[in-house]
């Protein structure tokens, strides 16, 4: 047999003798690990969301802790009919989207002008920037009440004095914008330290190469610092808005919902059902409303996240 007899004879293609492996996944034991604190956790939200829901369902009013009888949706009818819920739920639109627009947008700013400037005493800058983040709302509701917004010895009466003009009571006058403003301090040195954070890793390359190419500062803040921010901003507006949702302490300390139901928000409104007027009942009612308005705000926003991570990925 020769060499053209061998050739051929000899296949021309070989079957795929290989076969990927399909391994079994091993069970880890990490969910035995993890499940006591899991355990500990459900345990820890489960009790206290039972109770809510159980007060929410009888009438239960701490005047007359005797009258425990069963009333369905009741509390519920009676605390969306209530007088306060429409102005609790617009103010509580207003602070949270207020409060937001004035974090983000004036977070950007400053993060992009300390990021451009050098200066001599930048790192101090910094810190004075973020250190109100780190003051208890209490207090911060309290300088704001007695040091700037006070009518008669406060900072802001002193310059209406010096020109000339009269004073305003500005938790009287203007009571929700008096809150926007005191939340709004607290919580932009939050957005500035993860927006400052964020830009010190926007690659410098690309700036330098565009500022040859011819493009000014408004062009390279536009083109490169803005989309290169887009995730923290994103990270800003969802942990903001879960807990701007619930500020209480500013309004309890300054203004007590008032006048009437001017600064009065959700939980403002849920607090003075519970502990002013006794109710409990319609107080577990409106809290439990409120547990699911503040979970479908973080839904929404952490699939915003989720598809502004996917699309940047």
């Amino acid at each position: 047999m020769n060499a053209t007899t061998l050739k051929s004879t000899a296949p021309t293609s070989l079957p795929n003798q290989t076969h990927p492996a399909h391994p079994h996944r091993r069970k880890s034991p990490g969910w035995l690990l993890v499940s006591p604190s899991v355990a500990l956790l459900l345990l820890w939200m489960i009790v206290p969301l039972g109770m809510t829901v159980y007060f929410s369902l009888i009438r239960y009013n701490l005047l007359y802790p005797g009258e425990n009888d069963f009333v369905g949706l009741e509390n519920f009818e009676y605390f969306v009919t209530d007088t306060g819920f429409m102005p609790g739920m617009t103010n509580t639109v207003l602070l949270v989207g207020s409060v937001l627009l004035i974090s983000v947008v004036l977070g950007v700013l400053i993060s992009a002008l300390l990021e451009a400037t050098e200066f001599w005493g930048r790192g101090i800058v910094r810190v004075l920037l973020i250190s109100p983040f780190f003051i208890m709302p209490t207090v911060s509701a309290l300088i704001w009440k007695n040091l700037i917004f006070h009518p008669v010895s406060g900072i802001l009466a002193a310059v209406w004095k010096f020109f000339g003009a009269q004073p305003v009571d500005w938790l009287a006058t203007h009571p929700l914008l008096s809150i926007i403003l005191i939340v709004s301090w607290q919580w932009l040195p939050f957005a500035i330290l993860i927006l400052m954070t964020a830009m010190q890793s926007l690659d410098q390359e690309q700036k330098e190469a565009a500022r040859l190419d011819g493009a000014g500062p408004l062009a390279i803040f536009w083109h490169l610092t803005l989309p290169h921010l887009a995730r923290p901003i994103a990270v800003v507006v969802m942990i903001e808005t879960i807990f701007l949702l619930s500020v209480f302490a500013e309004i309890f300390t300054t203004t007590n919902g008032g006048p009437g139901f001017a600064s009065t928000n959700l939980a403002y409104l849920i607090y003075t059902q519970a502990l002013l007027q006794f109710d409990v009942g319609m107080a577990s009612a409106g809290g439990l409303i409120a547990v699911v308005i503040a979970n479908i705000a973080a839904i929404i926003l952490v699939r915003m996240l989720g598809k502004n991570l996917t699309d940047k990925a």
